[in-house]
Order: structure tokens, then C-alpha cells, then sequence
């Protein structure tokens, strides 16, 4: 096994993407002003979504390959 495969990779983005919106969501509701909240919302929401399907992808690459 790959010390860097897709899995490991898409797990760190699901993580690191989660982690930055709670703390803008967090930011938020703790009346602090974010500027472009939305828009980096946004931008984490694709980075969840990319980091889910390169891991369904390598997952499902790795069972056809057995």
C-alpha cells in the first residue's frame, strides 16, 4: 500500500475542509464580521464533495482490481 493514496489524500481534505467551516460558522455566530463567508462556505462544501468521491473512486478501483 501507497504511503499517499487517494483515500489518505481525500480523508485530510474531508477534514481539514470540515474544520474550516465550523470555525467560519463558528465565527459567525459569534458576531465576528467574515467577509466572503459565503463564498468560502462555498468553496469548502467542493472540497467535501471531491475529497468523497476520490475516496468512493480509489475504494471502488481497489475492490474491481481483486
Amino acid at each position: 500500500m501507497e504511503d499517499w493514496d487517494l483515500t489518505t489524500i481525500g480523508s485530510i481534505i474531508i477534514v481539514c475542509s470540515i474544520t474550516v467551516a465550523g470555525i467560519i460558522i463558528g465565527a459567525m455566530l459569534l458576531g465576528f464580521p467574515v467577509d466572503r463567508a459565503p463564498y468560502l462556505l462555498i468553496i469548502t462544501l467542493v472540497l467535501i464533495v471531491m475529497g468523497a468521491i476520490s475516496i468512493f473512486y480509489e475504494n471502488t478501483n481497489i475492490n474491481f482490481q481483486k
